[in-house]
């Protein structure tokens, strides 16, 4: 029952009750404002970030005829400042200096603000963003920025796909539909159009404003430390003023799709190499049954990847490389259920085949009728890990659960459609009878359409051809689908059932090494903060081979592939029931990660280490990862510019690293008996560094560790031996000269992109408590000036950051700008007087403002771990680095409360710059095709006493490099 109070008061949903995770502690409180805002109060005692997440329900399909993009825009104005709060991004830098960040995104019916900031700063960050919804500013200066830096936004989008493709499903639809529509917004729409029309796009984003935005169609989650009642009491003081026109939520009835648009086959031309079959059909939206999960159970089942699926038929005919199925785009009024399949040149050849298999395979789930033991699988997989989630950012679950609050009851509000319980065959079939040859769309992408298409979609000129396709025509690619036993999956012995946990006697409170041979080193660390039954384990095999060469390097890539192709089948099943595993190359040799619930978690691991055991490379599954791999290096030329230059970053300062093209280079030629020849002396010689976690206890991961040894180094006849002392595997990095400033200038790979990028690096020093803490001060008190006047001010571009660098133990600062107004040369001039422009504010900072970016800082690095993968990711990153710095936080913290003033000005004035005397600078320039001219205009301006490279691997060799400290830490154990 609702209890209300006085009428200045909340009402307050006390009989209601919010289902939580049994293992959850924070408490939950819904109560309505006086002006009809409902909001989700959160109290969490043990939290040191607080955040909130304001939904409002309205967004793109409601923009105004001839001005789309205007609700993104309204986006970023409302964020831009507010009456009581009138500095330009000022709520941003506010944030920013208090240990947080915040966002904003605009999706087709909601537009979600948010925050999160370091907790004794959390009652003024949250006066300052009420502000925005009482009385944003919205002024005209900032009109014309905002719109730029919304058509920045769209330029980095216009050569990535997944946008492409998108715009082009939302294309062939009813031009009446909002679905229909360009949400993003660009230059021409909100500003070059609107003009020519005689529009002032100011007052309309005004009249938008007023006509959508009111608090009675908004939804508000505070997380914060407070008790529940202290909270409530600050939520009523902020909020209440938000004003309540008592508008309607924004509903758009009707399909996207009239039979015009189903049953077509689309041929588009996609930006990157490879083939992808993309099948959609209009389906009843789940959100009206979620509790029965009709799209949940339909798509485990399509997309199961276990011996007798669709995708074990195609992987086995040599078709496919990956397949999703499941719910997207789900609305209350309409959604798509899609089937996502990569293919490989074969599988596009076959393109009809594979289209016949996956009716094939809808046609016997639709006949087989909905199994009961399938859905009490999934319920209680889902049940599983309900309860037993981990925590997360505070502005990650804030924002979650506000963009969700106005589609399910609040009992639900954290649950949502994670939890199916209620089992009905019929509403299940229903949806399975949906996914019907007359109301199929088919997107087929490939690059091998390039000239032989008609039509352009025209927000992101992607090429397309569309034809009709009819019911008997999809009846003949069934019956021409090859004979293959498609069947309904066996049950998942991977569901673990012992939710149990250890009795750990010593606690812990860093990882201790546990275990040390000639085969491996074991660092253990017992579950002492998190207390749910999940275990965390990281091996790398340091194999000296893997990447002594590019030749060595691909063929330990393939290797990799291989055994995740390999183990498909299998572990399927695990990764389903909530124990997920991966393979992938390191910096010396190749790593396996498990994480998940631990019951089951050493019958995934005996698995594994059984494939590389075993391994055998087989000629027909070698052609198709070949094939994959092969693709992926050709795609690096795609890849956004500002990615590319910190790529050729990387390249200059990481000893042991090649460049994409040597690589593909070296995979053209490659045979499966080249591969074959290569893993036993890539095993041959090799180290596994162990580090275990969680809900395990001693005896088990000693156990875990003995059997890797028994299986790989004792045998009678051993796959691999210990490393010789001379092979231990350290990481260097170069040391670019003090006083040199360098260059390196290098046109962009793909020479479709407009855009150009620049990382300007500064390189400072080695792991050092005392200096770490002065380069992290520093970055704190510059990234959003950085942010200020790079983006909003000289609206350089939408990608323009400053972050700080480290690689293997070696700390730099990294400004990253891509833009495609202006080019490299001219951005480098523009960081340059940036660091001038710090350089006084850094001077000028009183002793008030000093100590509170220092109390800042120490407020982030006493910010406790809240899962168990994030304090693994940072003590394995500890081990890897060779550091061992388990206590890293508490002594730099320690080094920050002696820290002056005087000692940062001092360390800025050596290091950072301009012409600091013990500065190490470098200037990575990727130009885009709109500036390309200008390369050899900006070469020639570099003055004598900087230096230009030429050949990066060339130029790495003639650096010295820094000492590994992971060679010191292997020496003092």
């Amino acid at each position: 029952m609702a209890v209300g109070t006085e009428s200045a008061k909340a009402t307050v949903d006390e009989g209601n009750e919010i289902l939580k995770p049994r293992t959850d502690k924070r408490e939950y409180r819904r109560i309505v404002l006086k002006n009809s805002l409902v909001v989700l109060l959160i109290s969490d005692p043990e939290t040191d970030k607080c955040a909130a997440s304001m939904n409002v329900s309205v967004g793109s399909f409601s923009d105004p005829d001839g001005l789309d993009g205007l609700a993104h825009f309204l986006e970023h104005m409302l964020f831009y400042a507010s009456e009581k709060y009138p500095e330009e991004h000022g709520f941003m830098k506010y944030v920013s200096e208090h240990g947080g960040s915040t966002n904003a995104f605009t999706s087709t019916e909601d537009t979600n603000y948010h925050f999160h900031v370091n907790s004794d700063s959390f009652h003024e960050t949250l006066e300052r963003f009420a502000q925005f919804f009482i009385k944003p500013l919205m002024s005209a200066d900032a009109t014309m920025r905002e719109i730029k830096a919304v058509d920045s936004e769209h330029q980095k989008n216009l050569l990535s796909d997944p946008w492409r493709m998108r715009q082009l499903e939302k294309h062939l639809s009813r031009e009446d539909h909002p679905y229909h529509k360009f949400g993003t917004g660009n230059l021409d729409t909100l500003h070059v159009q609107p003009e020519a029309k005689g529009i002032d796009i100011r007052s309309e984003l005004l009249k938008f404003y007023d006509q959508y935005y009111s608090a009675n169609v908004m939804h508000l989650v505070v997380y914060g430390k407070e008790n529940l009642d202290k909270t409530q009491g600050l939520v009523e003081e902020l909020f209440q003023e938000i004003p309540n026109t008592n508008k309607g939520v924004p509903r758009f009835p009707g399909q996207p799709c009239t039979p015009d648009h189903l049953q077509v086959l689309v041929k588009a031309v996609p930006i990157r190499k490879g083939h992808k079959l993309s099948v959609s059909w209009p389906v009843t939206p789940s959100i009206h049954h979620y509790e029965e999960a009709p799209c949940r159970y339909i798509g485990r089942l399509i997309g199961h990847k276990g011996e007798g699926s669709l995708y074990h038929a195609l992987k086995i005919k040599g078709w496919a490389t990956s397949l999703y199925a499941g719910e997207a785009g789900s609305k209350m009024e309409y959604s798509f259920f899609n089937v996502s399949i990569d293919l490989t040149d074969a599988g596009h050849e076959c393109m009809q085949q594979v289209l016949g298999l996956l009716f094939t395979y809808i046609q016997l789930l639709q006949q087989s009728g909905v199994c009961q033991w399938i859905f009490d699988e999934l319920s209680a997989i889902c049940e599983a890990e309900f309860h037993y989630q981990a925590k997360i950012e505070p502005i990650s679950y804030a924002t979650r659960i506000s963009s969700k609050m106005m589609m399910y009851p609040t009992k639900h509000w954290l649950v949502r459609s994670s939890l199916p319980w209620r089992f009905n065959p019929a509403i299940v079939q229903k949806v399975l009878d949906e996914l019907s040859p007359t109301n199929v769309r088919i997107f087929w992408k490939s690059n091998k359409f390039e000239g032989q298409t008609e039509k352009v979609e025209p927000w992101y000129n992607t090429a397309y051809s569309l034809e009709k396709i009819t019911e008997f025509t999809i009846q003949e690619w069934v019956q021409s689908a090859p004979d293959v036993n498609l069947r309904l999956p066996t049950p998942n012995d991977f569901i673990p059932k012992d939710f149990s946990l250890k009795d750990v006697k010593d606690k812990d409170m860093f990882p201790v090494l546990l275990r040390k041979t000639s085969f491996s080193r074991l660092w253990y660390k017992p579950d002492t903060k998190f207390f749910k039954p999940k275990a965390y384990i990281k091996m790398d095999f340091n194999c000296p081979l893997a990447v002594s060469s590019p030749h060595a390097e691909v063929l330990s890539n393939i290797f990799v592939w291989l055994l995740v192709d390999y183990l498909n089948e299998y572990a399927y099943y695990a990764q389903t029931a909530g124990l997920h595993y991966g393979l992938s190359l390191s910096d010396n040799g190749f790593e396996l990660y498990l994480v998940g619930f631990n019951h089951k978690l050493r019958i995934l691991l005996e698995a594994v280490i059984q494939k590389i055991a075993k391994f055998q490379v087989k000629p027909d599954r070698f052609s198709v990862i070949k094939e994959t791999v092969t693709k992926a290096y050709q795609n690096h030329k795609f890849r956004q510019p500002y990615h590319q230059a910190m790529t050729y970053c990387s390249m200059v300062l990481q000893d042991n690293s090649w460049p994409w093209t040597e690589h593909l280079d070296a995979l053209s030629y490659l045979e499966a008996e080249d591969l074959a020849n290569f893993v036993p002396m890539l095993l041959s010689r090799t180290f596994v560094e162990c580090y275990i976690a969680g809900n395990v206890d001693k005896s088990e991961a000693e156990s875990m560790v003995k059997h890797i040894e028994d299986v790989l180094f004792n045998d009678p006849k051993p796959i691999c031996r210990p490393l010789f002392p001379s092979q231990i595997m350290t990481n260097r990095v170069a040391e670019l000269g003090t006083g040199n400033k360098y260059f390196y200038h290098q046109q962009g790979s793909n020479p479709s992109d407009e855009n150009s990028a620049l990382v300007h690096y500064i390189q400072v020093h080695q792991d050092d408590f005392s200096m770490n803490i002065k380069l992290q001060i520093f970055k704190l008190i510059a990234k959003q000036a950085t942010f200020h006047q790079l983006r909003t001010i000289e609206q350089l571009g939408y990608i323009a950051s400053l972050s700080q660098r480290i690689d293997s133990g070696v700390y730099g600062l990294q400004f990253i700008i891509q833009s495609s107004v202006k080019g490299p040369g001219h951005i480098d001039s523009r960081v340059e007087s940036l660091l001038k422009d710090l350089e006084s504010k850094l001077y000028n900072m009183s002793d008030e403002e000093f100590k509170s970016h220092v109390t800042t800082l120490i407020d982030m690095k006493l910010e406790k771990h809240k899962n168990l993968s994030e304090e693994s990711w940072f003590y394995w990153g500890e081990i890897q680095n060779g550091t061992l710095k388990f206590n890293r936080k508490e002594a730099e913290v320690a080094a920050l409360r002696e820290l002056k003033k005087e000692e940062l000005v001092d360390f800025f004035d050596e290091y950072i710059k301009v012409d600091a005397p013990k500065k190490k600078s470098m200037s990575i320039c990727v130009y885009g095709n709109q500036h390309l001219k200008e390369m050899a205009s900006d070469k020639d301006k570099i003055s004598s006493t900087s230096i230009e490279i030429e050949d990066i691997i060339g130029f790495r060799n003639s650096l010295p490099l820094y000492g590994s400290l992971k060679g010191c830490s292997q020496l003092k154990l």
